[in-house]
């Protein structure tokens, strides 16, 4: 039996086939050699060398049988709920497939950091040509996703840059098959249309990474439904709603008994559940995301409406939703289905704990009048788009960071997925994807479809338009970005360096260093607003650039910093656009950060030695021909996935 490259694997089967007593192991049963060959130590590169030993057991590891099946399922066993129990399947091929796959997506994600790394965080940037490569593999999206999710789900503190993008490819993925699903469940009949479900992909769009299912969101609610049963049955053990299973749809004729229903409804989900409205932090987004609503039980008034009435819906209470301005209702019919009177209903305020209020009282609760037309009844995807247009609100009202900038261009793309020739805000998201530098094509496209629809908005259109195509051109010649040489004389002030974990003397925080200049570079009115002045050395000193714990990114003066007695990781999103590692007192600049600062590293590795001794490695690791840390973890992780394959 060939044992090349077959390690440890080999060793045990060698072990094992010497305990069978006067018998040559390729005359056993087919059952037991696949039931050996499926032994837990052996690897995929062992198989193919028992393969090519001979043609008895090239004709036991065949692709459809269980050998490379239990290979397949051992190595990617997320993949396994996308084959049926039993499945008869190409296994071999699935594993070459899925393994070159891997490989395709290790490739282009090393590659992004070269491509796209820019010295100072480019919020919202969009790494649309990469994801066109990934498209363009023309790989089932499930083994892209799968190869993602095992960079990410690699060691913690290694792989740092390779997860960063890994991060941004899987975010696009997601969203681009849930902005799919959307699109379908916009094609349905109005009347199958769920309110839950069209919430439940808003919710997924703008957190493609949290694990949210409507499943999971639907066995919640059935929790909630068992509950408000539960206490229905001591009021009224006879009640019509307690014979009703999962799925059955159904309606309530009696008002008496749908009184009974809302009234548990509300001591369940306000009394025993504690749910509330979020008066403390209402313009948070998390308010308007259905699983977070579920978890924090809280929310605003139209995430609480859309929880509220498929509760009661679930249990034959037909309750419709009401765009009341400034704050969403819920209407109850107190006659006969159909009416147009708006007195004729009573509207509940899912916000505040399920009161019940007349149409009159609705005027108080907002402080004025409105025309009747604010009390009728609203589709599903007016429900929508009034969910998403409170987030591009919390988006347009948000810090200029990256995070509310996501959440802008995500509600952004799910209004006008909704409503796709809203001119208002086509031009908004033309005038943000200018504003941050990204996919200038797509924003000749999108103006010129502003311009079909809208010919007056040629003045604002002719701007972007002639200021894109400057864009454009200057992509087609970069600059190369400057390297900086602490060495040099004119920085020969310089006390720290990129890498290096910090503490701001005045304000406190934690941060790490991922840049520098010799002086401060910023405008005078921002040295003014800052009151640089007012510093020792002013603005006549270092300024570093630091990503800070709690997400920012600040340009801190030298005087203001000092080395963190007790170095820890920074949580920041923007840590693996410079670092590949954290290494136990500081982190480990990526390729390109060091291009940038190439004398840095060292500088790090003596200031680090001379604070943290005890945490440093030994000189024979520290001069390492690869550097400090030995093999970056992206190279490892590359060598690991370049395993022979059988042709």
């Amino acid at each position: 039996m060939a044992t090349s490259g077959a390690g440890d694997g080999c060793s045990s089967l060698n072990g094992f086939v010497s305990e069978i007593e006067q018998k040559q192991f390729t005359d056993l049963p087919a059952e037991l050699l696949e039931y050996i060959l499926c032994f837990p130590v052996l690897k995929h590169v062992d198989i193919c060398n028992v393969s090519c030993s001979c043609k008895r057991l090239h004709d036991v590891c065949h692709g459809r049988g269980k050998v490379w099946g239990h290979q397949y399922k051992l190595r990617w066993p997320r993949l396994q709920k996308h084959y049926r129990q039993n499945e008869c399947c190409d296994w071999l091929k699935e594993y070459r497939t899925r393994h070159t796959v891997g490989l395709q997506i290790r490739r282009t994600v090393v590659s992004i950091s070269q491509r796209f790394f820019t010295e100072v965080p480019c919020v919202g940037q969009v790494l649309g040509d990469s994801f066109a490569e990934i498209e363009s593999l023309g790989a089932p999206e499930h083994f892209c996703e799968d190869e993602l999710l095992s960079i990410l789900n690699s060691d913690r503190r290694k792989s740092l840059t390779l997860k960063y993008y890994a991060k941004k490819i899987l975010y696009f993925l997601r969203q681009k098959n849930i902005l799919r699903s959307l699109k379908m469940f916009l094609e349905q009949p109005a009347e199958q249309q769920s309110a839950l479900e069209g919430a439940l992909l808003v919710d997924q769009y703008c957190n493609p990474l949290a694990d949210v299912s409507l499943d999971g969101i639907s066995s919640q609610l059935e929790e909630i439904t068992d509950k408000i049963k539960k206490m229905l049955r001591i009021k009224n053990p006879s009640h019509p709603s307690l014979r009703v299973t999962q799925g059955d749809c159904f309606a309530v004729d009696d008002f008496d008994l749908q009184r009974q229903v809302v009234v548990t409804l509300n001591a369940v989900l306000y009394e025993q559940l504690q749910y509330k409205g979020n008066e403390c932090d209402y313009y948070n987004p998390l308010n308007s995301y259905i699983h977070q609503v579920l978890l924090r039980r809280t929310g605003i008034p139209i995430s609480l409406s859309v929880l509220y009435m498929t509760l009661a819906r679930k249990l034959g209470v037909q309750l419709e939703p009401v765009n009341f301005p400034n704050h969403f209702l819920l209407r109850w019919c107190q006659q006969q289905r159909g009416s147009g009177d708006i007195y004729d209903f009573v509207y509940i305020d899912a916000f505040g704990k399920g009161k019940q209020l007349t149409a009159k009282e609705c005027e108080y609760l907002i402080g004025h009048q409105v025309t009747a037309d604010y009390y009728n009844a609203i589709s599903t995807t007016e429900v929508l788009l009034r969910m998403v247009g409170n987030l591009l609100n919390i988006g347009k009202r948000g810090e200029g960071n990256e995070k509310s900038y996501q959440l802008l261009r995500d509600s952004l793309d799910l209004y006008l997925t909704i409503n796709p020739d809203n001119v208002q805000y086509l031009l908004l998201q033309a005038r943000l994807y200018f504003h941050l530098g990204i996919w200038p094509e797509k924003v000749l496209d999108i103006l010129q479809h502003i311009q079909a629809l809208d010919p007056s908005q040629h003045g604002a259109v002719g701007y972007l338009v002639q200021h894109t195509l400057e864009h454009i051109q200057h992509k087609k010649h970069p600059v190369d970005p400057e390297v900086k040489r602490r060495s040099a004389p004119e920085h020969l002030e310089l006390q720290y360096s990129v890498g290096l974990i910090m503490k701001h003397k005045r304000s406190g925080y934690n941060c790490a260093i991922y840049g520098w200049d010799p002086k401060c570079t910023m405008s005078q009115e921002w040295i003014t607003t800052m009151r640089v002045h007012q510093l020792s050395s002013g603005a006549n000193q270092p300024f570093y650039n630091v990503l800070v714990q709690d997400g920012t990114c600040r340009y801190a003066a030298q005087e203001n910093l000092e080395p963190h007695s007790a170095p820890l990781e920074i949580a920041h999103p923007e840590v693996g656009r410079y670092f590949s590692e954290f290494h136990d007192s500081h982190y480990v600049a990526n390729e390109e950060l060091q291009t940038r600062y190439p004398e840095d590293m060292a500088e790090t590795l003596g200031t680090v030695r001379d604070l943290y001794h005890r945490l440093m490695p030994s000189p024979v690791q520290q001069e390492s021909p690869n550097g400090p840390e030995g093999p970056s973890q992206e190279n490892q992780d590359s060598q690991e996935n370049q395993d022979t394959m059988p042709t």
